[in-house]
């Protein structure tokens, strides 16, 4: 059965293998370099972070892929981008046997940031 009670980010990040591990720092740095003073937390049993305590993103490892929420206009707005991506209404998954697409992520990291002002 898989941990689900996790009290921080670090604890969520270091429950994975190292690979997973990798992906996810790396989603977890673009965020705090774009959004340095967004809040950070778990919900809905992964890491999810708050800017002027509204929801603006949220990730989570996955046997296979690491899932990126970043809601349905954020990812409408890449949506060429993304296409080769297994997604949702507000999500995307990225394989985990794959880079990740840090630069796009970033991308769509900032240009969630700007629509929330």
């Amino acid at each position: 059965m898989v941990k689900n009670d996790f009290k921080t980010v670090d604890e969520y990040i270091q429950s994975f293998s190292k690979k997973t591990q990798v992906h996810l720092k790396s989603i977890r740095a673009a965020i705090k370099s774009v959004a340095p003073e967004a809040l950070e937390q778990i919900s809905y049993c992964m890491p999810a972070y708050k800017v002027n305590k509204k929801p603006f993103i949220y990730f989570g490892a996955y046997e296979k892929h690491i899932g990126f929420y970043a809601t349905p206009n954020t990812h409408e707005q890449f949506a060429k981008q993304l296409s080769k991506y297994k997604q949702g209404k507000g999500s995307v998954q990225f394989p985990i046997e794959e880079p990740m697409p840090i630069e796009l992520i970033t991308k769509m990291i900032q240009f969630k940031l700007k629509s929330m002002s």
